[in-house]
Formats: structure tokens, C-alpha cells, sequence
């Protein structure tokens, strides 16, 4: 696989009541961040931070992380639950007329 571009990555910015300061977040690299007194400044920063570590992780032949934006889903994924809301939720599907599944999805889309 190329080296995916810094670009690529998913970044937030959000504001940190702790530090005072807007915090830059990137979805593949947990463990980083950037503090900022502005967004722009909070989302340059973790950006540029990204692409440093992108570089080094090449550099030193370390696995990149694929970003989230070029990965595959393929819209199936297990949720365990209690049998108590299974029941629930297998109800309240019966009395709506719908599948368990349609149910679920549509309370996971709001």
C-alpha cells in the first residue's frame, strides 16, 4: 500500500474546558493531539503533527495506519445485548410490523 497522505486522515477540533485552549484530534492516532488558542490554529497544528509522525513511521519502516476514509465496511457488525432488551427490542419491532434489524438501524441513524 502507498504511504497515505496526511490529508487523508480524519481530523476534529473541539474545545478543551480543561486547557482553555481548542484541542486538534486526529481518529487514527489516538494517543496525539494539538492545543490551540484558535480552530485553525488546533487543526493546522494536529495536521502538521500527523504528517511529521507519517514521515517517521516510513522512515523507520513502521506499519502506517490504513485512514478511515480508504478502509472497506461492509455494514455488518455484532452487538451483544442483555436477553432483557433483546426481548424489548424484538417487541417493539413486532408491534411496529418490522424487522429487528430496521428497527435497530433506524434507532442507530438517530
Amino acid at each position: 500500500m502507498k504511504t497515505p497522505r496526511h490529508e487523508h486522515y480524519t481530523y476534529r477540533v473541539t474545545w478543551s474546558e480543561e486547557d482553555g485552549e481548542y484541542v486538534g484530534l486526529c481518529a487514527e492516532f489516538a494517543s496525539v493531539s494539538w492545543l490551540a488558542k484558535t480552530p485553525r490554529g488546533a487543526f493546522s497544528g494536529i495536521r502538521t503533527l500527523v504528517r511529521g509522525i507519517l514521515r517517521q513511521m516510513q522512515a523507520a519502516g513502521e506499519p502506517i495506519p490504513r485512514p478511515l476514509s480508504l478502509r472497506d465496511y461492509s455494514g455488518k457488525f455484532i452487538v451483544r445485548v442483555t436477553p432483557q432488551l433483546h426481548r424489548l427490542l424484538a417487541l417493539q419491532a413486532a408491534e411496529a410490523d418490522v424487522s429487528l434489524n430496521r428497527l435497530v438501524c433506524s434507532r442507530l441513524a438517530h
